[in-house]
């Protein structure tokens, strides 16, 4: 009897809340376990526990006898600064442009309206963390590439999870074939991977600021497709662009 009762408040639950299916319970046990690991970075960098990883790891990727030379071809330097360049606003403000202009077009006002919300969203957030934390670039190595504000998070790393895994995730919801899905998915999380990894290479972001950019990326978008699988399920998303308006300017056939 008591088994029972535990059985009808789960269900009650998971309907209340959208969670009927397996994606939804992953998106939200995958925002938690990110949110998790963001807090528990944040922790350690405020305590200073990550100082000692950070400078290892910064250094390995340095010449000893130049550190203003940094390991591998000069191919490699100039690669990174290409990936960097995917993660700044200017090319990410232009992808998000892209996807609306295709989402207005094919009358996903919807899905369109999700995508600015994410990534304006996330922009915002990233510009309170780094005001919060402020904390300052790396000292050890000189620096690549330009760099403006504080540290910590990594806006790279998060603005690139938060834009291209929403992009991904959409993609790859709107087509049915499993190798597309995955296709779209993988895609985003390597690029997303890259453009962090670059800023580390580049030395303008410790190894730890790139993760947790990564985590709270991660997090934030997770948190946008779950309000896009209950916003689905109640018609206010679409998955498919809706059938054209009847044109009604025709004239009848005339028998």
């Amino acid at each position: 009897m008591e088994h029972r009762r535990v059985v009808q408040l789960y269900r009650h639950l998971t309907l209340r809340l959208g969670l009927t299916e397996a994606g939804p319970l992953l998106t939200l046990a995958l925002v938690g376990l990110f949110g998790w690991g963001f807090v528990s970075l944040a922790g350690e960098v405020i305590e200073g526990e990550t100082l000692a990883f950070d400078r290892t790891l910064l250094l390995s990727l340095r010449n000893p006898a130049n550190l203003a030379d940094p390991i591998g071809p000069t191919w490699l330097e100039e690669s990174a600064r290409d990936f960097t360049g995917l993660g700044g606003h200017a090319i990410l403000g232009f992808v998000t442009l892209s996807t609306l202009g295709y989402l207005l077009m094919t009358r996903r006002r919807g899905a369109a309206i999700l995508v600015v919300a994410a990534v304006v969203g996330g922009m915002v957030a990233s510009a309170l963390l780094k005001m919060g934390f402020e904390r300052p670039r790396p000292d050890l190595v000189p620096h690549e590439v330009r760099v403006y504000t504080a540290s910590f998070p990594s806006g790279h790393a998060m603005l690139s999870a938060v834009t291209y895994l929403t992009l991904g995730a959409l993609l790859a919801r709107v087509h049915k074939p499993r190798r597309v899905k995955l296709f779209f998915l993988l895609l985003a999380i390597v690029l997303t991977v890259l453009i962090g990894a670059s800023r580390v290479y580049l030395g303008v972001h410790w190894p730890s600021d790139v993760l947790a950019g990564w985590c709270v990326g991660a997090a934030w978008a997770g948190m946008c497709w779950y309000a896009a699988l209950v916003l689905q399920r109640r018609g206010q998303v679409e998955t498919e662009a809706p059938p054209p308006p009847p044109d009604h300017g025709t004239s009848a056939t005339r028998p």
